[in-house]
This record gives structure tokens, C-alpha cells and sequence, in this order.
């Protein structure tokens, strides 16, 4: 895997920390557990879209665009650190706003990430949920084009092998970092949406020979479809980079069972998990993602799926920005 080949455009602070949480670890009477802090990418308050970034923003300007165009949910992280990018490259970024959460506050609708969009100087568009996005976004870039314009076009997440490439790295980062602090990891755990991080993790750690087995805490699919989005997108992956079949549909876990009523809708869950890690460890986790995967680990831990005595990393894909956005549901004590 010779990751030197592909255009890469610096963005993120790296490498992120790996960071041991001893006050969880013992509030939670069981692993020992660690967080790979990629909310510390640096970019714009930070999160795991700023590795994969590094490598569309750098096809794009290797194809000499000057439009980005990508699509989001209103508070999507994806969309806040895509604005950022375009804003520090000096690129117009042009933005789908999905309305996928029903009935929004007003907090949710122009608080958090959606706020920093419009500070980085974004052009947002919005859209119903369940909206044909691949044909918006080509009639977008046929707008831009009319006017003179060079667009690129980055998928939801940046989750395609292009923005994948930014999780084989994290991968091959966190296998590293494991063996210059000599941890013997037993589980990584992760949130799993639009399967780039997932993916992308998947075969960094499979190329690089170790079989750590990866968990992924779903936030938006049902498990099936969850698991056959990651595989396909591993796979397309693997093949862009030059080892195909490194990752088999073994590899893939994703336990969808802490979603609770949709997308982006609270749970009580969450809501437990993000407060536990900011009062035991002073650390922000979002509602969305991270938060929902955080308390998909707690409870594997609470019910014995992970043995006492495990080491654990847990993957931080940031996300902090949308906390203020959900501040009437974090039911704050």
C-alpha cells in the first residue's frame, strides 16, 4: 500500500493521540479502555472528515477545481470541515443540506455545525430528506460549469475510495501507536454511517497484516445494509489502493442496535454516554455519531461482551460543534 501515490493536500494535526482513559475505565469496572482522538484533526474544531479531505481536496486540486460540491445533513460534521477546507484552499463550496431529522428545533436548525457552514462562507442549499442527491449535485455541477466554473464533486462523508484513503492511514497511524506504547489492543470500536472511516479502517489494519477485530456502532442503516455499505465500499477501496481482497465479509461487524428512533434523534443512551465522558474525562462527544457509539460500548461493556481484561480503543470522530445544537435534549442536570 503505498499511500505516496495518490494527491494529498496537508490539512489535519496528525497524528492524533491515543489517549488512556483511567477514570472511564474504572467508572465502567472492566477494560481498560483508550481513545484515538480524532477530534483533534485540528480543522475547524476537528473530526475524522478532515483525514479523508486531505485526499479529495488534493484530487481536486489535482484536477484544477475551483468549486467543491458536497451534501449533508443539516448538522452535518462532513459538510462543516468541507467548508473549512474549501475556505483555507481558496475554493467556492457549494452545499446540499438534507433535512432529514423531522420536526427540528430552532436550535438544531441554525445553531452548531450549520452555523460554522455559514461562517467559512459556504453557499447552502436545502433539500427534503430522501432527495436524489447524486442528481442534484451533477445539476449543481453543470450550474458551475454554465458559469465557468471547475466543480468537484465529494460524496456524503467524503465516502468514496478517494476520502477512504484517510482511514487506511488512521489505520496504519493506530497500529503504530499501539506498538510504540506496547498495548496489545483487543477491540477497536467505531462509529459506522457513510462507511468511509469504517471502510477505510478496515484496510489500513487488514493490509498491514493485523487481525484486530473492529466494531462498528451504527448511527443511520439497519445491520445488513450497514455491513454490505461498508464491505462494498472496503472492497472498491482495496482494489483503488492495490490489494484487493485484503478485507472478507468476516471483517465487517456493524451492531445497529443504539440508533433508537432515527438519524440524528436522541437517545437516552447517548445522552448518558456523552455526559459519563465529559464529566469523568472532560472530553465532548456528539449526539449523532460518536455519542451513539460511545454508548454502544458502554453497554457492551455493562453486559459482558468485552472481557474485563480487554484493551479497548475507541475511535473519537469529533463532532463537538453539534452539542449546541442538541442542548434542549441532553437533559442537563
Amino acid at each position: 500500500m503505498k499511500l505516496t501515490d495518490f494527491p494529498r493536500v496537508p490539512l489535519a494535526h496528525l497524528p492524533t493521540p491515543l489517549e488512556f482513559m483511567p477514570r472511564l475505565s474504572e467508572a465502567l469496572g472492566g477494560p481498560k479502555i483508550y481513545v484515538k482522538r480524532d477530534d483533534c484533526t485540528g480543522l475547524a474544531t476537528g473530526g475524522n472528515k478532515t483525514r479523508k479531505l486531505e485526499y479529495s481536496m488534493g484530487e481536486a486540486l489535482a484536477r484544477g477545481a475551483d468549486t467543491i460540491i458536497t451534501v449533508g445533513a443539516v448538522q452535518s460534521n462532513h459538510v462543516r470541515q468541507t467548508a473549512a477546507a474549501a475556505a483555507k484552499l481558496g475554493l467556492r463550496c457549494e452545499v446540499l443540506l438534507e433535512h432529514r431529522v423531522a420536526d427540528p428545533t430552532e436550535l438544531y436548525r441554525t445553531s452548531g455545525n450549520v452555523l460554522l457552514d455559514r461562517i467559512f462562507g459556504a453557499n447552502l442549499r436545502e433539500y427534503a430528506g430522501g432527495t436524489d442527491f447524486d442528481a442534484e449535485m451533477a445539476a449543481v455541477a453543470d450550474e458551475v460549469e454554465a458559469t465557468g466554473g471547475r466543480p468537484y464533486i465529494i460524496p456524503g462523508g467524503a465516502s468514496n475510495p478517494v476520502g477512504a484513503l484517510g482511514y487506511v492511514s488512521c489505520g496504519l497511524e493506530l497500529l503504530v501507536q499501539c506498538e510504540q506504547q506496547s498495548l496489545k489492543v483487543d477491540h477497536l470500536v467505531t462509529a459506522t454511517g457513510s462507511a468511509g472511516t469504517h471502510g477505510g479502517l478496515a484496510v489500513g489494519i487488514r493490509g498491514a497484516g493485523s487481525n484486530l477485530p473492529i466494531l462498528g456502532i451504527g448511527v443511520s442503516a439497519p445491520q445488513d445494509e450497514q455491513e454490505e455499505r461498508v464491505y462494498k465500499l472496503a472492497c472498491e477501496t482495496a482494489d483503488f489502493i492495490g490489494v484487493p481482497g485484503v478485507v472478507s465479509r468476516d471483517d465487517i461487524i456493524a451492531d445497529c442496535g443504539y440508533i433508537g428512533a432515527g438519524y440524528g434523534v436522541p437517545t437516552e443512551s447517548m445522552n448518558e454516554a456523552v455526559l459519563m465522558l465529559a464529566r469523568l474525562e472532560g472530553l465532548l462527544f456528539d449526539p449523532v455519531y460518536s455519542g451513539k457509539a460511545l454508548a454502544g460500548m458502554i453497554d457492551y461493556i455493562r453486559k459482558g461482551r468485552f472481557d474485563q481484561s480487554d484493551t479497548i480503543v475507541f475511535l473519537h470522530t469529533g463532532g463537538a460543534a453539534s452539542v449546541f445544537a442538541y442542548a434542549d435534549a441532553l437533559n442537563l442536570k
